[in-house]
């Protein structure tokens, strides 16, 4: 879950980057006082993630606009679905509906994308990562929406745990001197994984006593013996080179894990819009779409 003082400064930032100096169109052709409905449609199937954000766009603008959602974050849309109500007076929906809509669109691409992976992997016990790969400043975002879809988040950032790359292993003149400079210095509860590039590698950091090996772009038949190699004695993370069409081949191999940065680099954005319902001038709609929605309390 996100917290929600972090939602709030979030969409804070967000905002002021979009209204600095107000919105010259909405203020020149709304007047203060009018209200309307609009109405957030999933314009292609898809998982829905970041409502929070998209709910404390509308509100932060004006605490007094009331958002219903159609569907519960995490669920799986089809085009043309309505996904969220939001009543109130029209110059702050209209201002915040880009905003609301970046927020939604993006997160629920990943989410969208995560749940595809995962479900491309049903029926091995293997579990789908994250990578640090992230749009600066959007990580927590992204690795939210990782979630949602199903997946798992690895490292958050450096402080968060300990992998020990190429460039550290040539910093520190092997394998085995690396695992020894961080053990000397990492807490005992934490889990060393190391980096590596070839069985040899691999032959190294078992004798170094690692928790967790990341094989790094292999092949698949060398995954596979990797795994023989290893024989339990550590858990397996296959990374790099690795798109959905490989998913099932590596995951057949018995790896772990399998780490893929795409899914926050290369996702695309689910396409949604918002629409204002002609003739409405204030309140929720009645009838069958007020049944099993969830209203905002942030």
């Amino acid at each position: 879950m996100l917290a929600k003082q972090f939602i709030k400064a979030t969409v804070g930032n967000a905002l002021e980057e979009d209204l600095k100096y107000g919105d010259v169109t909405t203020e020149a052709i709304v007047s203060p006082q009018a209200k309307g409905v609009g109405c957030i449609y999933a314009k292609e199937d898809g998982v829905i993630a970041g409502l929070p954000l998209a709910e404390y766009t509308f509100k932060d603008l004006d605490g007094s606009i009331e958002c219903v959602r159609l569907v519960e974050e995490g669920a799986h849309v089809g085009a043309g679905q309505p996904v969220m109500k939001i009543s109130g007076r029209l110059r702050p929906l209209l201002s915040a509906e880009r905003t609301a809509l970046n927020f939604l669109q993006r997160l629920s691409g990943i989410a969208t994308m995560t749940a595809a992976w995962v479900k491309e992997l049903e029926g091995y016990p293997v579990k789908l990562a994250d990578t640090r790969k992230t749009t600066p400043g959007l990580r927590v975002l992204e690795k939210y929406a990782v979630r949602i879809g199903g997946g798992l988040n690895h490292r958050f950032s450096l402080d968060s745990g300990i992998l020990i790359k190429d460039n550290h292993i040539s910093a520190a003149g092997g394998i085995a001197e690396a695992v020894k400079a961080v053990r000397a210095r990492a807490s005992f509860v934490w889990r060393i994984e190391v980096e590596v590039t070839t069985l040899e590698q691999l032959e190294e950091a078992l004798a170094a006593g690692v928790e967790l090996i990341l094989l790094d772009n292999m092949d698949t038949p060398t995954i596979r013996e990797a795994v023989q190699i290893t024989a339990g004695r550590a858990l397996l993370e296959a990374s790099g080179n690795i798109g959905f069409e490989r998913l099932r081949e590596v995951a057949a191999t018995g790896v772990d894990f399998i780490s893929c940065g795409a899914l926050t680099h290369s996702y695309r954005s689910l396409d949604m819009n918002m629409l204002l319902e002609e003739g409405r001038e204030t309140g929720i709609l009645k009838g069958g779409l007020e049944q099993n929605v969830t209203r905002s309390t942030l």
